[in-house]
């Protein structure tokens, strides 16, 4: 076997598994939302203070919201069930965890991509360019890993195999 069979082959077994990626994104990013979002929601007076500290405005009410943001967004994610919106406000969500609470830290670019909130971004990002992949409830209802209803696309916006 030559070597472009060898590399053919392999790169097909491999587009056989692309489905475990996004999973597995989910199923980390999902778990650990679920865990915090949860801890917050009973911790509602503590993370008050917090927010209080940093100066966020309403903080009551932002702490209720963000925990019920991070439950119910992380459940969503977990289960690839409408990813692509349960991602855009856990990423507005961390984008204000770095500039509040972690923006005194932040001494230059390597420092920001050193926290944890910065990698949880940019996994909620390829969430919502990429969707939710095959081993979703996106897949599973609306028939395509993107997680789109059909309406919501412009004819031709998808590669003829997607459709």
């Amino acid at each position: 076997m030559n070597l472009d069979a060898l590399r053919t082959r392999a790169l097909a077994v491999l587009d056989r598994f692309s489905w475990v990626g996004p999973l597995a994104v989910r199923l980390s990013l999902g778990a650990v939302f679920i865990g915090t979002g949860w801890g917050k929601l009973h911790n509602l007076e503590q993370v008050t203070s917090f927010f209080t500290e940093l100066g966020i405005p309403f903080p009551a009410a932002q702490a209720a919201m963000v925990s019920g943001v991070e439950l119910v967004g992380g459940t969503l994610i977990l289960l690839g069930l409408v990813t692509r919106l349960a991602a855009l406000p856990l990423m507005a969500t961390m984008a204000v965890a770095i500039l509040t609470a972690k923006r005194p830290e932040i001494a230059g670019i390597r420092s920001l991509l050193a926290f944890e909130e910065f990698t949880y971004l940019a996994g909620f990002l390829w969430l919502f360019v990429a969707g939710a992949g095959k081993a979703s409830l996106d897949a599973l209802l609306f028939g395509r890993k993107n997680g789109l209803p059909r309406p919501l696309l412009r004819p031709g916006a998808l590669p003829a195999e997607q459709r």
